[in-house]
């Protein structure tokens, strides 16, 4: 019975493989970041960026369930105390996606998973303010985690147009501002960031 059992099961792996999709193709878009600090001790704002790279989508199209993966060439920015913080990183999405065809030219698809990210840029940034002297200091982490919720439209089975929101798990960086005339860290003034942002992106598959 159990070897009617393995064999049922093997056949029926064989035949989801058999039915299974492989594409690889190309993707870029841009990033809206925001730069989350645990202390509101200075001044932020958004800074638009960047994202490209390779992609592959496996498809499971008997149920309409996929992974897709990429490895993409990262740039963020935010600005902070007049000083621009830029993280340049290869990311690394892996998302679980759920689609429902909207008949033979499209499909609509929910995603979500994990992103890990290795830092390749400058890891250290530093501006002073002239008139309190104050040197706020930030360091970025060699990699972090963080994760993706979003949906994409699927067109002619090549074409992919998505939106989505990659938050922070864990911190991005730490940061702290320093009494220049003394060279201490200032009582307080001290804690982690973390880089959010939302993404538009497009994608091409062969």
């Amino acid at each position: 019975m159990k070897k009617i059992l393995t064999l049922v099961v093997l056949l029926a792996t064989i035949t989801v493989a058999a039915q299974a999709q492989v594409k690889f193709g190309v993707k870029g878009g841009l990033n809206l970041t925001s730069m989350k600090l645990s202390k509101d001790v200075v001044d932020k704002s958004n800074q638009a960026g960047f994202f490209i790279g390779p992609t592959v989508k496996f498809t499971l199209p008997v149920v309409g369930l996929g992974i897709d993966a990429s490895a993409l060439y990262d740039q963020r920015s935010a600005k902070l105390d007049g000083e621009t913080v830029k993280q340049q990183s290869i990311q690394v999405p892996v998302n679980l996606r759920y689609g429902i065809g909207l008949g033979s030219t499209a499909s609509i698809y929910f995603f979500a998973g994990p992103q890990f990210g290795f830092n390749v840029g400058d890891k250290t940034f530093s501006s002073v303010d002239s008139a309190t002297s104050e040197i706020s200091n930030w360091t970025l982490k060699s990699s972090n985690l963080s994760a993706n919720v979003g949906l994409g439209f699927m067109l002619l089975n090549h074409l992919q147009v998505s939106a989505n929101y990659n938050f922070a798990i864990g911190k991005t960086g730490d940061f702290n501002v320093v009494d220049a005339t003394v060279g201490t860290v200032k009582n307080g003034l001290t804690g982690d960031t973390k880089a959010n942002s939302w993404q538009l992106s497009v994608a091409y598959f062969f």
